[in-house]
């Protein structure tokens, strides 16, 4: 069960969205493919923004989808490993357990192959698609307040949601609501921006820029971080993403103004 006390909202939601010839279909399964088609969707109405063709953004997904999920839930069972006894369980997501930073540094080496191959100025592509991996990423994460998981710290604020534990109620931080609305606001800033973009790459920057601040603070209350000795590694990866893209687009920016 999971409550709202400020809605005065009580939720048992089913992991289980339906069956289809016995098989469950998962609701965070849902999430995921219905994120993947709303992004395609929305790649097709701008064809042809920054030379992009859509017939390329279609053989791109092909790859680029099944590498950034491995990658992401390699990324998850490589800094969790304790949690996975045997081949069976690093191969069960059904409860979760992907890892977003490790499905874009996969997706990131995937466009630089393909871009290679197809003669595609690899930044324009991804300031074509990146704000759609923003969007992604806020349905996403609703599959996590299905699974009841990437919650944070114990809190009393009025927005506090409730789990129900062996210990009765806890109310914590709904992190996955936190990143929900800051990733939905990421992308409703890039797609605004992308209309009068200054340089190739000024939208990706800005979408590695923002997401590792909001991820940074985000990541403080999660509960459930991987860890590498007693340092969150998201933290670690949001820092050196945040510093490092920060320099690089005010350098671009400077060289755009002259």
């Amino acid at each position: 069960m999971i409550t709202f006390p400020l809605l005065n909202l009580e939720l048992n939601i089913n992991k289980v969205a339906f069956t289809v010839l016995g098989v469950p279909i998962y609701w965070y399964a849902i999430l995921i493919v219905a994120s993947l088609a709303l992004a395609i969707f929305l790649c097709k109405k701008n064809n042809g923004k920054y030379n992009i063709k859509f017939d390329d953004i279609i053989d791109l997904s092909i790859i680029l989808i099944p590498v950034a999920f491995i990658c992401a839930r390699l990324y998850y069972v490589l800094f969790n490993l304790k949690s996975y006894t045997n081949f069976a369980s690093i191969l069960n997501i059904k409860d979760g357990g992907l890892a977003i930073y490790g499905g874009i540094i996969g997706g990131a080496i995937v466009v630089y192959i393909f871009c290679k191959k197809k003669n595609i100025k690899i930044l324009d592509l991804l300031d074509y698609i990146v704000p759609y991996l923003a969007l992604g990423q806020a349905i996403g994460r609703w599959g996590n307040f299905i699974n009841i998981e990437a919650y944070g710290t114990t809190t009393n604020l009025p927005w506090k949601m409730g789990i129900e534990t062996i210990n009765g109620i806890q109310y914590v931080h709904p992190t996955f609501l936190y990143e929900s609305i800051c990733t939905f606001i990421i992308f409703i800033i890039l797609m605004h921006l992308s209309k009068r973009r200054k340089f190739s790459g000024e939208i990706t920057y800005l979408y590695l820029i923002l997401y590792s601040f909001i991820r940074f603070f985000i990541e403080g209350l999660r509960i459930d971080s991987l860890m590498l000795g007693g340092f969150r590694i998201s933290q670690i990866v949001s820092i050196m993403l945040f510093i490092t893209f920060s320099i690089v687009y005010y350098k671009n920016i400077r060289e755009s103004n002259n």
